[in-house]
């Protein structure tokens, strides 16, 4: 049967699918618009089946605080194109709106939230169907306090969420907000960083002050030798300093024997406690690099990079008790 424009028209607004999808449907249906419905989102369920094992790798992240709640959501697909779309924008608003009106506590909780009676996860699913991509809501956060707030970044692909204990914070709060957006802490304070994270960052530490001193008895040994370390530091130095006449072939061999030597020699025998001693020292700067109270502010205003967090929380009497933050970009 012919199908109208109007009909088209109609069911495009119910369903946002595209006109062809929409005339196909009502064409199939023979105008039942029940039935047309259904025809779509059945296409819908058949494409994320389809494209389940594809990677949604962009998508749209917004974030809201009302009074001392504050939630973010991601909701995922696989280009650009599609995450700048208006109506894939106002779906995850939608999406936010519910679960910041429901307080959810989990990402599971916010995919079976009700919609104009459809379920979260099923909306993303129809919408996959209308734009012929896998699309997921892959993060939810949310953070409780006396005050919260929350940071989009322009773009929509980055958010930080704060929470302070105090009620009616000034606009302290969402310039924290903004400094863990720019400034990516892992925790709070050292207390805070996970112990995955400690146990990680320490073996790191460890084996990158053991490389150091080892290094550093090599090339002691090198210049012993009159070699200049800069010339052996690399096998293709090596062969490069050679061709140039730079180094001869029997200061290759001696230097390759000293490298392989003095490395063995030393990596048995490294004091303990000097290694120790210099990987707690790497620890105390990541922890002030890492940890949102020891950064140096840069959440904007007069007190931008001159003071620490925690000392701009102190001249407020404000305590921050959570943050999070989400990004979809490449860092």
């Amino acid at each position: 049967m012919a199908v109208t424009m109007a009909e088209i028209s109609k069911l495009r607004t119910m369903t946002g699918a595209g006109m062809m999808d929409c005339k196909n449907a009502l064409t199939e249906a023979a105008g039942d618009f029940e039935k047309a419905i259904e025809i779509i989102r059945k296409k819908g369920q058949a494409t994320a089946a389809k494209r389940s094992d594809r990677e949604a790798s962009e998508g749209c992240v917004l974030g809201a605080a009302v009074e001392g709640f504050a939630a973010l959501i991601a909701l995922k697909c696989e280009t650009d194109f599609v995450a700048k779309n208006a109506d894939f924008i106002a779906l995850t608003k939608s999406i936010l709106d519910t679960a910041m009106a429901a307080k959810a506590k989990s990402l599971e909780e916010v995919k079976s939230l009700a919609i104009d009676g459809r379920t979260v996860a099923e909306l993303v699913t129809d919408r996959s169907g209308v734009t012929g991509e896998k699309m997921e809501v892959d993060y939810y956060e949310f953070v409780e306090g006396g005050s919260a707030a929350a940071y989009i970044h322009p773009g929509n692909k980055l958010v930080s969420l704060v929470a302070f204990a105090e009620k009616d914070a000034d606009e302290t709060l969402r310039g924290v907000a903004m400094h863990i957006a720019a400034m990516s802490p892992v925790a709070i304070d050292e207390a805070a960083v996970p112990q995955k994270i400690k146990d990680n960052e320490l073996s790191v530490a460890i084996e990158k002050t053991k490389t150091e001193l080892v290094a550093k008895e090599v090339e002691v040994a090198l210049k012993k030798a009159g070699i200049n370390p800069a010339h052996v530091d690399s096998e293709d130095h090596i062969e490069s300093n050679m061709s140039k006449g730079w180094i001869t072939a029997e200061d290759a061999a001696k230097a390759r024997e000293i490298k392989t030597t003095v490395t063995a020699e030393k990596s048995a025998s490294l004091p303990e406690q000097k290694v120790n001693s210099i990987a707690a020292g790497r620890m105390a700067k990541f922890y002030k690099e890492y940890t949102l109270l020891e950064q140096k502010y840069e959440g904007g205003g007069e007190e931008a990079g001159k003071i620490t967090v925690k000392e701009l929380l102190a001249k407020k009497h404000y305590t921050c008790v959570a943050f999070k933050r989400v990004t979809l970009n490449q860092e």
